[in-house]
């Protein structure tokens, strides 16, 4: 009974602990509501570091609250996502190659147009201009760094 309940009272903090994700299809309605800088972040499921780079930076309380309070993130499983999303007035799609696939807007967010790098990074002021680009690991103190610099824009 005691483990249960310590599990009960241990359960909110870890879900404040957690970054605040949203969509490419909410993104246009919240930038209306409260425009803010954009995150994108793109990972595949069978990436290792995207995974490792996830646990350590949601293990940062100060750098999630600084996600939270002023950004939208929005995590995009570039090779799984198969719904077709509609970003900057445009369209884009899955393009399936057989068992597996790549979506459109990975292509187009990414420098490398024929595969991206994985973890990738893209950020983005509230007018959705680029402002900062990185493919590979994102440690949390780099993020944090570019998140400020981001919000001194």
């Amino acid at each position: 009974m005691k483990k249960i309940a310590l599990f009960l009272m241990l359960v909110p903090c870890f879900y404040l602990s957690q970054m605040k994700t949203g969509t490419f299809s909410e993104l246009e309605s919240l930038q209306k509501e409260s425009p803010r800088p954009v995150v994108i972040h793109l990972y595949t499921n069978w990436c290792t570091v995207c995974k490792i780079e996830s646990f350590h930076l949601s293990k940062d309380k100060d750098l999630v609250k600084m996600m939270n309070e002023n950004f939208y993130l929005i995590n995009f499983e570039a090779e799984k996502t198969r719904d077709k999303i509609r970003f900057q007035g445009q369209e884009f799609e899955y393009l399936s190659n057989g068992s597996s696939g790549i979506h459109e807007l990975a292509l187009a967010l990414s420098k490398n147009k024929n595969q991206p790098v994985y973890p990738l990074w893209v950020f983005m002021d509230k007018h959705q201009n680029l402002v900062y680009y990185q493919e590979g690991q994102m440690t949390p103190e780099k993020m944090k760094q570019k998140l400020l610099e981001i919000s001194a824009l």
